[in-house]
């Protein structure tokens, strides 16, 4: 057969599969509602059994699905997740999912994108899909009709790309929005999410939006007032303690572990008295006591203002 008509061939059966229509090439005899799309430049006659309207929705329908076909293979997840709705409308009748609540995953495997692609695919099935994305990210969308949340559906890609495909992964996670027209707010968060894990080191795997509330506030500061503020509350000592991945990863630590003592030496496997030893030298660097609420509050806003890249 053409290795054009191969294609299609492909496209139909994927078709047929994700939404139940069975389109194809050859007539089959009986009554047939014939399809004329355009596939590759040329004009192709496609049939599906029976007629009524019934058919002829389903046939609308594999025209809509074939005319993207050769797009959605070569476009970006930005063109299709932050596209016109009747294009995003077009994905959600690809794969057979009824509309509803979602959200936006970007998934950045360190290794064998295509490999983690196919595996996201099929573990998103029915109640998502996965998209080649650039520079070997994959974006998925996740619907939560089966009561499982993003969140939930991360932690499993994680788990079950190392153990089924010896792939580990990042994941950033946007917030859930009511329908997939809204979705391209939640991929902007995914993809915000995956970048400021990176830029500010966040420790794990998944990486929500609301992580990063306080760091999408701090950058909507101008640079000249982030200086303004760290020198106003006398508290430039924090980028000292960037400096020294010791005395950060301890003070991270300690707020990961909700400022306990003895939760945090245990994490970082380090007795009691000499995490209050690099409490005692944060303190004498910054003036800020991060065993009290309030200065671990203002700790973290201080380290944000002084990690963000100058323009």
């Amino acid at each position: 057969m053409d290795t054009a008509y191969s294609g299609l061939e492909r496209i139909l059966g994927d078709v047929r599969r994700k939404t139940g229509v069975d389109a194809y090439l050859t007539p089959r005899g009986g009554e047939e509602t014939p399809i004329f799309v355009n596939w590759k430049g040329r004009a192709v006659t496609l049939y599906l059994g029976g007629r009524g309207e019934s058919a002829e929705r389903e046939a609308k329908l594999v025209g809509y699905l074939l005319s993207d076909a050769e797009e959605t293979q070569d476009s970006s997840p930005a063109k299709l997740l932050l596209g016109d709705s009747d294009k995003a409308y077009r994905l959600l009748a690809k794969y057979g999912i009824a509309d509803g609540e979602c959200c936006a995953l970007d998934i950045c495997p360190e290794k064998r994108s295509q490999d983690a692609l196919e595996h996201i695919e099929r573990a998103a099935e029915p109640f998502g899909f996965a998209l080649r994305a650039e520079d070997g990210h994959i974006a998925a969308v996740k619907f939560t009709a089966d009561g499982q949340t993003g969140y939930e559906f991360a932690q499993f890609l994680l788990q079950s790309l190392y153990e089924e495909a010896g792939i580990r992964a990042r994941i950033g996670l946007g917030c859930d929005v009511a329908s997939f027209e809204e979705i391209s707010l939640s991929y902007g968060q995914a993809v915000a999410a995956t970048r400021m894990s990176k830029l500010f080191g966040g420790a794990g795997q998944i990486h929500s939006y609301r992580e990063y509330l306080l760091v999408r506030l701090a950058e909507d500061l101008p640079a000249e007032k982030r200086g303004e503020y760290l020198g106003r509350f006398r508290i430039t000592g924090a980028a000292d303690v960037l400096k020294d991945e010791e005395l950060f990863a301890t003070a991270e630590t300690f707020l990961g572990c909700d400022l306990n003592l003895s939760e945090a030496s245990r994490a970082l496997y380090i007795h009691r008295n000499t995490l209050s030893y690099r409490l005692d030298k944060i303190e004498r660097l910054t003036g800020l006591d991060i065993r009290k609420f309030s200065d671990a509050v203002t700790f973290r806003v201080a380290t944000v203002l002084a990690r963000l890249p100058k323009p």
